[in-house]
């Protein structure tokens, strides 16, 4: 929890100091960047969070990898995040720059739980609902959750909609237990 504080807190101060150089797009790019590269290697994500490499391996690694593709200001946000013995949270960063930077846009993202895929059809209806609610442009996430059993759990911001079976049956057994 205190990692995804400290998260947020270097996300806000990079969105701030991006705005003031009015390159926030660029930065949003970079921070795009980043999270696929992390999440899509294992070894870096092991990398990054491991206490016995030094510091400054770290850097000359993040820096052949990411190097002339990653704006100034990025590669400022990681040999700060080195400085503070917090490069294990650089992908945390990355993925609350995103949220905080479409929150700026006036984008939403909509997190729908479902226990199977949803079609193409219901993503759009679902899409067509959180716009009409929220009043924002927004994006579906769909996650996969099998043990809701049937329904699903739409999430909007800090709101949340729970209509899966699972929810129904545990409030049926709660009633019966209660009675």
């Amino acid at each position: 929890m205190s990692e995804t504080r400290a998260a947020i807190r270097y996300a806000k101060a990079m969105l701030s100091f991006a705005q003031d150089k009015q390159n926030e797009d660029v930065i949003f790019d970079d921070m795009s960047l980043v999270i696929a590269t992390v999440d899509q290697t294992v070894a870096l994500k092991q990398l990054l969070s491991s206490p016995v490499v030094k510091s400054d391996v770290k850097q000359n690694i993040l820096t052949k990898i990411f190097g002339e593709a990653t704006n100034e200001a990025t590669a400022s946000l990681i040999r700060l995040l080195i400085k503070n013995k917090r490069l294990s949270i650089l992908d945390e960063v990355a993925k609350q720059y995103i949220v905080l930077y479409d929150q700026l846009k006036g984008k939403e993202v909509a997190v729908v739980t479902s226990a199977i895929p949803l079609t193409e059809a219901l993503k759009a209806q679902v899409l067509a609902k959180v716009t009409e609610i929220t009043g924002k442009k927004a994006m579906i996430k769909n996650t996969i959750d099998p043990s809701i059993i049937g329904g699903f759990i739409l999430r909007i911001g800090d709101v949340q909609y729970d209509a899966s079976i699972a929810n129904k049956l545990s409030a049926l057994k709660q009633e019966f237990t209660q009675n």
